[in-house]
């Protein structure tokens, strides 16, 4: 779940938006292979992609008058399947601070809820409510998604439609991108192919896709 532009179901495993996409394709440089170790680490992109909602619960928590305020995102968790997640805030919420709360959470859900019980004990660790995910993360992001849509995730499919028309708009190898979207849903891998009209550093992203999905198809 992203409380942002595109909330992503939790299968995904990290946030990813449009605007993450274009930011990395603009970081590109002009001719250099993609580098994944550059990647910040996954746990950071996680809890920077749901600060909005751990500071929310951390303030709930410490004046129960904000529970209100807290509820329209618990609402909306719950639309998008993060029914556990919720059942473990609510646990906190209802004052339980220790390891049980995280039992039966998959990675990405036991992520934010170890960093809202962290905030509870340090508030000097809650991570800052106006950061947006590292644009890095923007490739195993779309990656992640196109995977579940592949793999019959509605959710993700809807997720998916929504990010490509905002890519057709705005030309150049982000409608590139937008058009070659069905193909890697159906499978298709072969560069020559899929970098087809695209200028060097669109054909970096679209590789550096296409080693996600790879390395996503073995696990």
């Amino acid at each position: 779940m992203c409380l942002g532009l595109f909330p992503a179901p939790s299968l995904l495993g990290c946030c990813v938006d449009f605007f993450s996409i274009l930011q990395y394709l603009r970081n590109l440089p002009d001719a250099a292979s993609h580098n994944m170790s550059s990647l910040p680490e996954k746990t950071q992109q996680i809890v920077l992609a749901h600060a909005g909602l751990i500071h929310a619960v951390v303030i709930a928590c410490q004046n129960r008058a904000r529970t209100t305020e807290l509820e329209p995102l618990l609402e909306a968790a719950n639309t998008n399947g993060w029914n556990t997640l919720v059942a473990a805030i609510r646990r906190i919420l209802n004052g339980a601070r220790d390891v049980q709360v995280l039992a039966g959470l998959d990675e990405e859900d036991r992520v934010i809820a170890e960093a809202i019980l962290r905030g509870l004990q340090n508030p000097a660790t809650l991570p800052d409510p106006q950061a947006r995910p590292d644009p890095g993360m923007a490739v195993p992001g779309l990656a992640g998604m196109i995977h579940a849509a592949a793999s019959g995730d509605v959710t993700a499919l809807q997720l998916l439609g929504d990010m490509a028309t905002q890519m057709l708009r705005a030309g150049g190898d982000m409608a590139r991108l937008s058009g070659i979207l069905r193909r890697l849903l159906d499978g298709e891998r072969d560069p020559d192919v899929l970098c087809r009209g695209m200028s060097p550093r669109g054909a970096q992203l679209v590789l550096a896709l296409t080693e996600e999905l790879a390395q996503l198809r073995t696990h």
